[in-house]
């Protein structure tokens, strides 16, 4: 039976879902958004529209996302409206309050879910993003902890609905995996995704030590927005090392019969990308381009961070043993974000993929 809500606690979540809500309606600007849908609407009904399949395919796009934040803000104002008059309700009807926390819970995860729009204000924050996974020193531990963070990704992004696309993953040298990179796509995957960027620590029983010892594992989490042909970046393939190696891993029948992989190596950054999910070296060359491009806009956009922090005076080290997370299995189980202290206690649920609550902290932390 579902247990009654404290009706003590109803006014202040009550009011917290108002304020939320004018904070919202500033924000989204309902009759801007309503006109500038009624504009891609009109764009969409010229009879030329799918002459141009990618920009027609952005522009549904585009209008599928203010479609579905204006229904989103409009459904929660008008629940939060019913939930007032289910209040005065719910004071005399066990049932009914029951029935009310469910509800006031529904309506305080979704308008969480709606406020992550304001967190994003980067170019490349509503894109795509390219998420690479490195293990770090410590061998075979670390290559499975890489392994380990990768499941974790893989599992939030099932969670949120993003689509995942493998790019390569380079199998360690008994378990785990060396690294491997993934494409995330989705509305703001870039934006929520790059809160991940850092170095994670994991501190646990090595299960590859038959001494049964604890030890610690390193990781680098790198994340780079995933760019269109539109956008311009200089690269000279003069500077660009072409290297072509056998795929490993899962691929299919095609995988390991042909040297189809490729790694490309752009020497003035040293900045290493590799791609052996396409069928062909052709493909798998011109996806490891586009992969080029984004880790240089990265780049350039991590310097320019950095630029930045320097001038406040909150320039960091960035050195490898400066992680951002630690996930402790043993003698305890927490997972710490250093950058904002947010912690949880169940280490595994974290590793199943539960990490909005971290991302939505440092989000917060960060947001101007």
């Amino acid at each position: 039976m579902a247990e009654a809500v404290n009706i003590e606690s109803v006014p202040a979540r009550l009011t917290a879902i108002q304020n939320n809500l004018t904070l919202l309606d500033d924000y989204l600007d309902p009759a801007a958004l309503q006109t500038e849908i009624d504009r891609l609407e009109n764009e969409m009904q010229d009879p030329a529209f799918w002459d141009d399949q990618e920009k027609a395919a952005k522009v549904s796009a585009e209008h599928s996302r203010a479609q579905k934040k204006l229904t989103s803000f409009r459904g929660l104002q008008s629940e939060a409206t019913d939930l007032v008059e289910m209040a005065e309700m719910a004071e005399a009807d066990a049932e009914m309050a029951a029935e009310l926390d469910d509800q006031l819970a529904s309506v305080e995860s979704r308008l969480e879910e709606l406020e992550e729009a304001r967190l994003f204000s980067g170019e490349y924050d509503a894109g795509d993003a390219l998420v690479t996974v490195h293990a770090g020193a410590g061998g075979t531990d670390s290559q499975d902890w890489a392994e380990i963070l990768l499941r974790m990704y893989l599992r939030w992004a099932e969670r949120r609905g993003f689509t995942v696309e493998m790019k390569e993953a380079s199998e360690g040298d008994e378990a785990g995996l060396k690294s491997a990179t993934f494409m995330l796509k989705g509305e703001n995957a870039y934006g929520l995704i790059a809160a991940e960027r850092g170095v994670h620590r994991l501190v646990r029983i090595s299960p590859f030590d038959s001494s049964a010892r604890r030890h610690t594992s390193f990781a680098q989490v790198d994340v780079a927005p995933v760019v269109d042909e539109t956008v311009d970046v200089e690269i000279d393939e003069t500077e660009v090392r072409v290297d072509t190696y056998r795929a490993s891993g899962a691929g299919g029948q095609h995988v390991n019969k042909t040297d189809s992989a490729v790694r490309l190596t752009h020497l003035p950054t040293g900045v290493v990308v590799q791609c052996q999910n396409e069928r062909s070296q052709t493909q798998n060359k011109a996806q490891a381009m586009q992969m080029l491009k984004s880790k240089l806009i990265e780049l350039e956009e991590r310097k320019r961070t950095e630029a930045m922090n320097k001038e406040r005076g909150e320039m960091k080290d960035v050195a490898w043993g400066s992680q951002i997370r630690s996930y402790v299995m043993h003698p305890y189980t927490m997972v710490k974000d250093h950058r904002t202290d947010y912690e949880v206690g169940d280490t595994q649920k974290v590793l199943d993929g539960d990490i909005d609550g971290f991302i939505r902290e440092y989000l917060n932390r960060t947001v101007v």
